[in-house]
């Protein structure tokens, strides 16, 4: 059976050794826990503050990441929509984190060659999260929290605690990446259709 049709695996942040373990390429999750919205100016200012020696806004150890933004609240909601954004973007800054102890990022689209390395040395994974669906994505934060860098204005971070967020391993910890695996399964069966004549 396809991992994608397996039931969802429910894992808590921060993330340990033995959940990491589980989390094998394709496989579905519903995350629960903090997680650390942050975009490139964040991010940035984070890997900076790591490469002078000072402490993070927040624990870094098992942490997720989460490579987007957020609308602001209708009445009587804690968030507004929120939503991947390309982690192509943050891979500049996203080797620094994972050495300090980052172990989960959430975001859309592939990673650089680099960064599935830096991901498979560093024991982490890569989750993406369904572009386009930021509403239904909202529906899982819990309550909000600003942290420093307010300076950054609307990308500042925020600490999220969410409850089951529906999320997809992409890269796992071996370095396992989902969009290559699909990329081959794509030319593999077009190339069968080709070879059978349609």
């Amino acid at each position: 059976m396809s991992p994608c049709l397996d039931s969802p695996l429910r894992i808590s942040s921060p993330l340990t050794a033995s959940a990491l373990r589980d989390l094998t390429c394709g496989k579905r999750v519903l995350l629960s826990g903090p997680v650390l919205l942050a975009r490139e100016a964040a991010l940035r200012r984070m890997a900076q503050e790591i490469e002078r020696g000072k402490a993070l806004p927040f624990t870094p150890e098992g942490a997720v990441l989460f490579h987007g933004g957020f609308t602001p609240p209708p009445p009587g909601r804690k968030i507004g929509s929120i939503g991947p954004t390309t982690s192509l973007r943050m891979d500049p800054w996203t080797c620094p984190l994972l050495r300090a102890g980052v172990k989960g990022m959430i975001g859309k689209g592939k990673r650089s060659p680099k960064i599935v390395v830096a991901i498979r040395e560093c024991g982490a994974v890569y989750f993406g999260a369904t572009g386009g669906a930021a509403a239904f994505l909202s529906r899982s934060v819990r309550s909000v929290y600003p942290l420093l860098f307010g300076d950054l204005g609307s990308e500042e971070p925020y600490l999220l605690e969410v409850f089951e967020l529906p999320l997809v391993v992409a890269i796992d910890a071996e370095g396992n990446d989902l969009f290559e695996q699909g990329q081959k399964k794509f030319i593999k069966g077009t190339n069968q259709k080709q070879n059978n004549g349609w």
